[in-house]
């Protein structure tokens, strides 16, 4: 039993250390492989394609906390994502530094900075903004529990509309709904079939009059051109982006100059390498008891 390992140098050093501690077997890189049939678990972004060259593997283990770059797996073999606290606090932190910063028109303290402008807007209280959250998993409800403390009114939406403590959620049919009463709208969706391309001119355009976005979901649900002509035309004020389309955002995008927009490039959360390297271990572990994996995922799966 042995585990395969794409990813960066970096990374690998720390986790070759913890495998070799623990007496598990690691191979970095395919070079490295000298018989394929000891090839049991593989962790990466995105896999090889010629996966039928290791007739004993039996899980794929995502090296981020995202599964929805992954194609396809063959019948039987599992998908496991990383699991790792950090990273949904990480992502939280970001969240929240974003909303705060949309919030108080930072985008425009910013604006005027470079022009040297001393130049105050109105101040809002927090108990003032209404706040949504498209994805009520565990980051959007580590967000929303987080946002609630400091006084923002905040709301949630899912497919399933799953009940939060202290935060309403609203279910698939009430989207409108929601969104009419997003004065700050946060997305932290999945990338599915249904969520592909969610962040529309339709959508954009049954927010609350100068409204502000959020985005720390997945790239392709955004239609940057969309958001573009909403912020043109007042649909919305503000934006701030850890995620594009396309990504990364080419040097010469037009969001990157445009003062309304905020793009960092997709770094609300990374994955603690040792922390990731045990929760590998727990999953090679588990697969050898045959117990519940940490982290597998449904592949059929929604938000």
């Amino acid at each position: 039993m042995a585990l395969l390992f794409l990813s960066s140098a970096e990374r690998a050093a720390v986790w070759v250390a913890a495998f070799e501690a623990a007496g598990e077997k690691i191979i970095v890189g395919e070079e490295a492989v000298t018989d394929p049939a000891d090839v049991t678990h593989l962790l990466c972004w995105t896999p090889p394609k010629d996966l039928q060259r290791y007739p004993n593997l039996q899980v794929v283990i995502s090296s981020g906390a995202g599964v929805d770059q992954m194609p396809a797996l063959p019948a039987g073999m599992e998908l496991v994502r990383a699991l790792d606290p950090g990273i949904e606090e990480m992502v939280r932190d970001w969240v929240v530094m974003a909303t705060l910063m949309l919030h108080r028109t930072m985008p425009t303290y910013l604006e005027q900075a470079g022009q040297g402008q001393w130049k105050p807007q109105a101040v809002s209280h927090a108990r003032n903004a209404r706040v949504g959250i498209m994805g009520m998993g565990r980051i959007g409800t580590l967000a929303a529990q987080t946002l609630g403390g400091m006084g923002f009114r905040v709301s949630g939406w899912s497919r399933s509309g799953r009940a939060v403590a202290d935060v309403p959620v609203y279910g698939l049919q009430d989207l409108d709904r929601f969104l009419g009463q997003s004065d700050i709208l946060i997305c932290l969706l999945p990338l599915t079939a249904e969520t592909r391309g969610i962040l529309n001119a339709a959508l954009f355009a049954k927010l609350p009059e100068a409204a502000a976005l959020v985005h720390a979901g997945r790239g392709a649900q955004l239609d940057m051109q969309a958001m573009r002509d909403a912020l043109d035309s007042g649909a919305l004020r503000h934006a701030m982006l850890d995620v594009t389309n396309p990504e990364p955002l080419p040097a010469d995008h037009w969001a990157w100059r445009d003062p309304r927009v905020i793009v960092t490039p997709h770094i609300a959360a990374v994955t603690d390498h040792h922390a990731g390297a045990l929760h590998a271990l727990e999953v090679v572990r588990a697969t050898r008891t045959k117990s519940p994996l940490p982290g597998c995922v449904d592949q059929n799966r929604g938000y």
